[in-house]
């Protein structure tokens, strides 16, 4: 009788240690996609294709394909109130999110863009603090300092010439702001993921997003010249469309209907070594004293930040 009665508990915990696992790999596989995504991107931009008009490239594939894969899931309706929710969270995660990041990017280099996006973990804290009321204790507000004073520092000093310092800084700080605006996307998006379909969510999602984004990319978008183009080039740019949007979206969408915003959040970590190791690879970058020693001041913070929330990971 004892056995009956162990066995469900047991089999529940199996399932649940599976899920877990599932989720932690797909949240893996998204964040090294997106560690090439920085070299993969510059190479596109801005010189064949403008950030803006990039994103809209990117946006309306992506929106496209996930309504084209809605037709083979069942249908689910949308109540009334969240679609506001959704459109915010389109807001912060799709437009200012892509065009901050796109328009950051061509700015800056692929390093010292993954080293300000780790500062992402220490948003989703303070943002989690205000909206879902976690606290936050002494070591973590430690910890937002100093993760704050290592990306500021990146952003102010980590150029590698005087020639492009205004450029870099700016580029930094976009980044700096699509960190941020991840951070509260990861946020708000938390309690919408369990109630829908992920793919019902995600068309929504885009298609929000594509509005956003029109305006402020049609201009470039005319300004593509395909028939010059490299085939190399088209290739990239499916890359991210296909792999960097559909794919990681979807990978983190279902790690967050199985984890913490801050346990999501925490593979960020990840980016920066991925993205530097390929953006060395291909030569396309270089390390020097200010990137090293600004990604290990944040790193520390971000350390800080999350140590607490990892004893209490879902």
């Amino acid at each position: 009788m004892l056995v009956l009665k162990k066995a469900p508990t047991l089999l529940f915990l199996k399932n649940s240690i599976k899920t877990r696992t599932l989720a932690l790999i797909a949240v893996s596989i998204g964040t090294f996609i997106y560690g090439i995504n920085y070299t993969i991107a510059k190479d596109v931009m801005p010189f064949y294709v403008k950030p803006y008009a990039f994103i809209l490239l990117r946006v309306s594939g992506a929106t496209a394909i996930f309504w084209f894969l809605g037709l083979f899931i069942k249908s689910q309706k949308i109540e009334k109130g969240d679609y506001k929710k959704i459109i915010l969270a389109s807001f912060f995660g799709i437009a200012l999110n892509m065009l901050s990041f796109f328009k950051g990017l061509s700015l800056t280099t692929p390093i010292s863009a993954s080293v300000v996006m780790v500062i992402s973990p220490i948003m989703v804290l303070l943002f989690s603090a205000f909206l879902l009321k976690e606290k936050i204790i002494k070591r973590q507000v430690l910890g937002i300092f100093i993760g704050l004073v290592g990306a500021i520092f990146l952003i102010v000093y980590g150029n590698s010439s005087e020639d492009d310092a205004t450029h870099r800084t700016l580029g930094n700080l976009l980044v700096f702001v699509n960190a941020t605006s991840y951070g509260l996307y990861l946020v708000l998006v938390k309690n919408l993921i369990h109630k829908y379909n992920p793919f019902v969510f995600i068309k929504w999602l885009y298609l929000f997003g594509l509005l956003f984004v029109v305006p402020f990319s049609v201009s470039e978008f005319n300004e593509i010249q395909w028939t010059t183009m490299p085939t190399n080039i088209y290739l990239k740019i499916g890359f991210v469309v296909i792999f960097t949007t559909c794919v990681t979206y979807l990978f983190n969408l279902f790690g967050l209907s199985k984890l913490k915003p801050t346990t999501v959040s925490v593979f960020i970590y990840l980016q920066p070594v991925i993205a530097t190791t390929y953006a060395l690879i291909a030569g396309s970058d270089s390390l020097n004293i200010i990137k090293i020693v600004a990604t290990f001041i944040i790193f520390f913070g971000v350390y800080l930040v999350t140590k607490q929330v990892e004893k209490s990971i879902k």
